[in-house]
């Protein structure tokens, strides 16, 4: 009989063995799934990033060399919320439509005054008056198909023009921008954390199902060795048993992949959804996770065999076991001194590598730590508490704390994710904000001074055939500076009215400043007869006309420090300022009407406003709260669940003793107190130093964003809290484990 034969033999004879083994496929099945899942990530963002490199933005190259054909334009245009992506196109003179090659999805050229829009957009504009939205693109000819869009329910809308209503910053290429997409970079590192911090967890819980018969299987293997069978053969017959049910798993977690792949798609990132075919793996790459996944198992089940292979007695004769050393506890100063050189040296050599390195350090340093921990409560039990179940618990945990601490070994991991995720995240939202200096109802358009008269002109015509009463204004920009260039020192500086300013702008200017004439504003009060009016930095500076007035006013943003607003009768004869920003009041029902008069002369040159410039900020946000959230749910169900198997297989590998005790009279709530305790004092222990290692690697990892220091929030107790009750959740499987041991005959062991 070969030894799977014998694996097989044994599964179908014994139930424990049969429940371990199923439960362990289950884990394996989960961590296969979950593995395939995480890996694809960075695919899944750049598939869905090559179908919308048409599109411009930051993942296209411009071409290859040749004669410019089309004159190409990408901005960003919002609607109630929402974020359009609007590309703006014009034939070179000469060039027909035909001789342009069109990307996937786009099924048509827009001529001038014609638009190609998503279906999303389409509904959009039959939804809303002219107005308000259709304006601004034209007349729609077409819709772009789904292989053209980043996401399904993505705006985009493909306009066209003739060459002069093009922008003045736009692109001459020989066809629309093509290239390889490079994945999402934020996506990509929280997948590769997630790797680590949701592996790690699964495994734990193969562990778990894998001891459920640790005790049985040593004393079986021991008669086997009894019997004259080779240490090779024991090892077969372990490594064929495992690889059965790791093997099934690994298979099972691979059909389940294509449905978490179908859930997955549902969660939104960067503004969207997926399609099905963005979470494609490489064939090569999914074998290899298939495969590895149940190598680690097998391999951590043959090594498992020591004792057995070393003293055949072992599962029947008594063993005093080693006290755990203290140097155990160096394992994690240098796992974090790895991690801070290579967070200390990302920047400069690139080492994003080492610091997943030094990440996944820290995470198996708990393995190495927690044990010791353990034992450490343990023998606190023992010396000072004398109530039957806290003896109990303390001399488990002082005799055995390997297999003690390992239902805590989940939470530790799971406190630590949350613990550092929960350190970045009120950090991130503290950085959101800034803006340019107008109020929050204010539209601007940047443009120069040839073509900010034209825009004021249509869109104030606009504006009036809509019936409204906004009017645009032009704002150049000019800088108070002093010294000759390139060694100068200044200030930048609005070209506005006071009137205009009181309405337009947060400097916090009142119509009380509006009286007494031409005027300098600023948050500090400026020598005019030192600093010279500039229309670029580096132009022909020149002293402001005299009698200018300098008021100083109190800002009441910080971010507006050092901005200046200069009355345009104050300007030097002669000077006009290069760079000009077209701004119009848009407050509440007039916003949408007040860009789409922008829009049209503008030519899709974007349109911004206070809150568009923190969308993205939000947009992170939020996809960084929804990942939170969704792997701390995942991270926190495994932790429980290799917790209560864990419980399990505690009570099951002690089953001889705890029948002895249960005929000496010892009642099954008393053992179940001892088993509560066992698994929520060690957790309490471990769970806080898992959390203030979590906040360290939080820090850390904020320091390669920003220098800025962290922000720390009361919610940082709340994976601690979070995780102890995990612990006693899970310990809670004991009392229905103790009252089956109660009612089965204490000879069956």
């Amino acid at each position: 009989m070969n030894s799977l034969q014998i694996a097989l033999r044994v599964l179908r004879v014994d139930r424990r063995t049969r429940t371990s083994a199923i439960l362990t496929a289950v884990g394996v099945a989960v961590a296969t799934g979950l593995v395939l899942l995480l890996a694809t990530l960075p695919f899944a963002t750049q598939n869905r990033e090559q179908r919308a490199i048409w599109q411009g933005g930051n993942y296209y190259s411009r071409g290859t060399d040749g004669p410019a054909k089309l004159l190409f334009n990408a901005s960003k245009d919002y609607f109630d919320g929402k974020q359009i992506i609007r590309v703006d196109v014009a034939l070179t003179p000469g060039t027909s439509p035909g001789a342009i090659a069109l990307p996937p999805g786009v099924p048509q050229l827009p001529g001038p005054g014609e638009t190609v829009v998503s279906p999303a957009l389409g509904r959009l504009l039959q939804a809303h008056p002219a107005a308000e939205l259709g304006d601004r693109f034209g007349k729609p000819v077409g819709a772009l198909g789904e292989e053209g869009l980043r996401f399904p329910e993505q705006l985009v809308a493909l306009t066209g023009h003739t060459p002069d209503a093009m922008p003045e910053n736009v692109s001459q290429l020989p066809g629309f921008p093509g290239g390889k997409a490079s994945p999402d970079p934020l996506l990509m590192l929280l997948s590769w954390v997630g790797i680590i911090v949701l592996l790690v967890p699964s495994l734990v819980l193969v562990a778990s199902s894998a001891r459920l018969t640790a005790t049985r299987r040593e004393r079986r293997l021991a008669a086997i060795r009894l019997a004259g069978a080779t240490p090779g053969q024991v090892t077969n017959m372990v490594a064929a048993e495992t690889t059965l049910s790791a093997g099934i798993g690994a298979l099972l977690g691979l059909l389940i992949s294509p449905a978490l792949h179908g859930l997955a798609s549902f969660v939104p990132w960067a503004g969207g959804t997926w399609l099905a075919s963005d979470f494609a793996l490489p064939i090569g790459l999914t074998v290899f996770i298939v495969l590895s996944i149940p190598v680690l198992v097998v391999l951590a089940g043959v090594l498992g065999l020591r004792r057995v292979l070393k003293n055949p007695l072992f599962a029947t004769g008594g063993h005093t076991k080693k006290p755990l050393r203290w140097w155990r506890l160096l394992a994690l100063p240098a796992a974090g001194l790895f991690f801070l050189v290579a967070v200390l040296t990302a920047k400069d050599y690139g080492g994003i590598g080492l610091v997943m390195a030094g990440l996944f350090l820290l995470v198996g340093s708990a393995a190495i730590v927690g044990p010791w921990v353990t034992s450490a409560v343990g023998g606190t039990f023992v010396r000072i508490w004398r109530r039957p179940s806290a003896l109990l618990a303390g001399r488990r945990l002082r005799d055995d704390p390997k297999g003690a601490y390992r239902a805590s070994a989940g939470i530790v991991l799971a406190v630590f994710a949350g613990s550092m995720a929960l350190t970045l995240l009120p950090t991130f939202e503290s950085m959101a904000g800034g803006g340019r200096s107008f109020r929050d109802e204010v539209l601007y358009v940047d443009t120069d001074n040839q073509h900010a008269g034209r825009i004021v002109e249509q869109a104030n015509a606009a504006l009036q055939k809509y019936g409204r009463s906004e009017r645009a204004v032009a704002v150049g920009k000019v800088y108070l500076v002093q010294g000759q260039a390139p060694n100068r020192y200044g200030h930048r500086a609005l070209v506005m009215t006071c009137a205009d300013a009181v309405k337009l702008t947060r400097f916090g200017l009142t119509p009380e400043n509006c009286t007494g004439g031409p005027g300098v504003f600023g948050d500090s009060a400026l020598d005019l007869a030192q600093y010279k009016v500039a229309a670029s930095w580096e132009g022909t500076a020149t002293a402001a006309k005299s009698g200018t007035r300098v008021e100083t006013v109190r800002y009441p943003d910080a971010d507006l420090s050092g901005s200046f607003i200069i009355d345009p009768a104050a300007l030097p004869d002669g000077l006009t300022p290069t760079d000009v920003t077209v701004v119009a009041p848009a407050d509440g029902a007039a916003r949408e009407i007040v860009r789409t008069a922008l829009a049209g002369p503008a030519a899709g040159a974007e349109i911004g406003s206070r809150d568009q410039y923190l969308f993205n900020q939000q947009t992170e946000l939020g996809d960084l709260r929804r990942v939170t959230v969704i792997g701390l749910i995942a991270a926190g169900i495994l932790a429980g669940c290799s917790a209560a198997v864990a419980t399990a297989g505690s009570v099951m590998d002690r089953r001889r003793t705890f029948g002895a005790l249960m005929a000496a009279g010892t009642p099954v709530r008393v053992l179940a107190r001892a088993l509560r305790m066992e698994a929520a004092l060690p957790a309490l222990v471990a769970t806080i130093g898992a959390g203030i290692v979590g906040v360290g690697v939080g820090v850390g990892l904020f320091s390669m964003v920003d220098e800025r220091g962290i922000v720390l929030s009361p919610w940082l107790l709340a994976p601690v809290v979070l995780g102890v009750g995990v612990a006693l959740l899970g310990a809670s499987v004991c009392t229905p484990a103790l009252k089956r041991v109660q009612a089965e005959p204490l000879a069956d062991e």
